[in-house]
């Protein structure tokens, strides 16, 4: 079973940079996708970055070029990072990692419903 544990959110100013991990025990194989969520208050969860079947990457347009999304594989267990630089204040949300447990399914979506674990969130907080 897959568990996500992420940390490192915080309060930043605007054009700063924060970085994001996730813990993800019980993950065993790298065909599992990996992405990166966040939801603001009274917005609905979108994508932020995930990796893609081949191992690439796909970025919200939001943070292209800002965001770096990068992963630590070892037995039984993975670590997700977020690096999140020149940060603004529209960065402000909940950041949560997610895994599609599926081994058979495309990797990339920055779709939540193709995900089906969810860690339970980091608050990020940039200020003007």
């Amino acid at each position: 079973q897959v568990q996500l544990v992420e940390s490192g959110g915080g309060s930043v100013q605007a054009g700063g940079s924060l970085s994001l991990s996730c813990a993800a025990s019980g993950y065993s194989d790298s065909r599992s996708c990996m992405a990166w969520f966040r939801q603001a208050p009274g917005k609905e969860r979108e994508g932020v970055a995930a990796f893609t079947t081949d191992g690439r990457t796909n970025y919200a347009t939001a943070v292209k070029g800002r965001f770096t999304i990068s992963r630590n594989i070892a037995i039984a267990e993975a670590t997700l990072y977020l690096e999140m630089t020149s940060l603004k204040p529209e960065d402000t949300a909940m950041y949560y990692c997610a895994v599609d447990v599926r081994t058979w399914f495309p990797c990339g979506s920055l779709a939540a419903v193709t995900y089906n674990r969810w860690g339970q969130g980091t608050q990020v907080t940039v200020s003007s």
